[in-house]
């Protein structure tokens, strides 16, 4: 963020350097004194806005604007002066207006008042259109929601079902996991959760597959170097799991296998679902999905890490592989 705002700052100097009257081989000259100004007007309006977002955030929308608008033409006003304090030679070499130190002044504070207005109506406009993106993922979510515990709910009794004429005692167990799983799922009311409760709903579900699959899907777990108190949103790891059972394992007449894999190095929490694909082309075309678990889980994680995710899926020898790539610890400027 820093780095942009000096970048923005040396774009705005170079901007005002070509706009002048001067004679183009001065550009250097001018170039110089001019980026300090900016600079310094740029980093103290930055640095005081930074400090008063406490204060802003309490405010109305408008009186938040207005303040924020205030306080970086203070600042343009402030450096401008000091300027004309500490490089007192640069009006007579003529780098300052010809109307002198007022004139600088007043230049100053319409030029910040004037791009100050531009970029918070980008800040604001950016927010809105982050907020719309947020609520579009959260009504996508509870679709999503809506169409998994159903779908889900139905298979598993239709395996309780066929175990209670062969295994009672395994009939009962599932019924318990079951019942742990949607109460997990039930509660989590919030806009995030734990990574180890997320691994854990995960868990559940694979158990409940495992009694109607069989032999047929084998599942492979290696996340102990995960940190399970990383916060994610609610939801986000069990649907990329049942796509890896409904389009991977399920069709297939021949056993597939499930690999989760987590990695946490250099403050960047990495985790795969990979599984393997039926071999028949035909099969393949049929039980393909259309997207919409992995697309709301782009769409949640990217609201919940701006800029500091990625959701990625590819084809790896022949299997699916899904990762998912978040920062931890996670603090949102």
């Amino acid at each position: 963020m820093a780095l942009g705002v000096v970048l923005y700052g040396e774009l705005l100097a170079i901007l005002l350097t070509l706009a002048s009257s001067s004679p183009l081989a001065g550009f250097w000259v001018r170039l110089g004194p001019l980026s300090l100004l900016v600079l310094g007007i740029v980093m103290l309006g930055a640095s005081l806005l930074c400090m008063l977002r406490r204060p802003l955030r309490r405010l109305p929308v408008l009186a938040a604007l207005t303040t924020a608008l205030a306080v970086i033409v203070a600042s343009a006003v402030a450096v401008a002066w000091l300027c004309t304090i500490l490089v007192p030679w640069a009006e007579g070499a003529g780098l300052f207006p010809d109307d002198g130190v007022r004139g600088l002044l007043i230049r100053a504070g319409l030029i910040s008042a004037i791009v100050g207005a531009l970029m918070l109506r980008y800040l604001y406009l950016h927010q809105q259109w982050r907020s719309q993106v947020e609520a579009v993922a959260n009504a996508r979510f509870e679709t999503l929601q809506a169409r998994i515990r159903p779908h889900f709910l139905f298979n598993s009794m239709n395996t309780i079902a066929s175990l209670t004429q062969t295994d009672p005692r395994l009939a009962e167990e599932v019924v318990e996991d079951l019942a742990d799983l949607f109460r997990a799922s039930l509660a989590n009311e919030g806009d995030r959760t734990t990574l180890a409760e997320e691994l854990d709903l995960s868990r559940r579900y694979l158990n409940i597959e495992a009694q109607r699959l069989g032999e047929r899907m084998q599942v492979v777990w290696d996340v102990e170097d995960l940190p399970g108190d990383a916060l994610v949103p609610p939801l986000i790891l069990q649907p990329l799991v049942e796509n890896a059972v409904n389009h991977g394992i399920q069709p297939s007449s021949e056993p597939g296998s499930i690999h989760i894999v987590g990695r946490y190095r250099r403050g960047t929490v990495t985790l795969s679902i990979r599984n393997t694909l039926p071999r028949s082309a035909d099969t393949m075309r049929r039980h393909r999905g259309n997207g919409m678990a992995l697309q709301n889980v782009s769409q949640r994680m990217e609201a919940m890490f701006p800029g500091a995710a990625r959701v990625t899926r590819a084809l790896v020898d022949g299997d699916y592989l899904v990762r998912l790539v978040f920062p931890y610890p996670w603090r949102q400027s």
